[in-house]
């Protein structure tokens, strides 16, 4: 009998030393939620962040009122790379829902010849919202501000079209502008211990174009005025990131 006690014990208390908390499919439109007894209760909210790599496609249109100023109509790039990051502080839901802030930067793009430097860089915040799967896969969308920083700068030239005179160009090198920006994702998340999340995230984004203007100045007799401008089209950015989720 008292053999008997020892192995009812024994069955009794295996549940005390499950594997950590989870959820599972019961097979009747709902679910098991299993806690091990070490499973410390959590408040839904986290913090975390993100390095990012990503692959920018636009296109810059160039206009001018000199003749012969402007070598090419367009430039056009494509999966051109660059690094940036971003910070997030959210909160679960329900098991399965996600919501959170996340404030970043879509890198630093440069592109330079012998005459000109264009350089763009895109801070952003966005409201994300994810829906987490029992394997660690998730989807998500989000909604928010880029404030993209665009400038262009250059060395003095001369020779346009032939002419055999000297300019400079003057005015504001910099522009701020605002644009509405979206994004689709889908990522993988795995618990490394209670707290700290692995979070690997794929990122479709899109933001509005910019314009920017500068004057091109004549530094010969006639000192002429010109203006050169440059138009930014829609940017789609193809971002893979790595990073850290911190659960309180």
């Amino acid at each position: 009998m008292k053999k008997f006690y020892a192995v009812l014990f024994s069955l009794l208390a295996l549940p005390a030393y499950a594997a950590p908390s989870h959820i599972q499919y019961d097979g009747w439109n709902g679910y098991n939620v299993t806690y091990n007894y070490t499973d410390k209760p959590k408040s839904g909210w986290y913090v975390g962040g993100r390095a990012e790599l990503s692959f920018l496609n636009f296109k810059n249109k160039y206009s001018s009122n000199k003749p012969n100023l402007v070598g090419g109509d367009s430039d056009k790039y494509s999966f051109e790379p660059v690094f940036g990051g971003s910070l997030a502080f959210g909160r679960k839901f329900n098991y399965f829902w996600r919501g959170e802030i996340e404030g970043g930067v879509i890198g630093y793009f440069k592109d330079s010849d012998n005459v000109a430097e264009y350089t763009l860089t895109t801070p952003y915040l966005m409201l994300n919202g994810y829906y987490d799967f029992l394997n660690g896969l998730y989807v998500g969308a989000g909604v928010g501000i880029a404030t993209p920083r665009t400038t262009f700068d250059g060395n003095d030239f001369y020779d346009i079209g032939g002419d055999s005179k000297s300019y400079t160009f003057d005015g504001d090198r910099t522009k701020w502008s605002f644009s509405p920006i979206g994004a689709v994702m889908l990522g993988w998340s795995h618990e490394l211990d209670d707290n700290i999340v692995l979070d690997i995230r794929y990122r479709l984004s899109g933001f509005g174009g910019m314009k920017l203007s500068r004057d091109i100045v004549a530094l010969d007799d006639d000192g002429g005025v010109y203006d050169f401008t440059i138009k930014t089209g829609f940017v789609m950015d193809n971002s893979f990131s790595i990073g850290l989720r911190y659960e309180f």
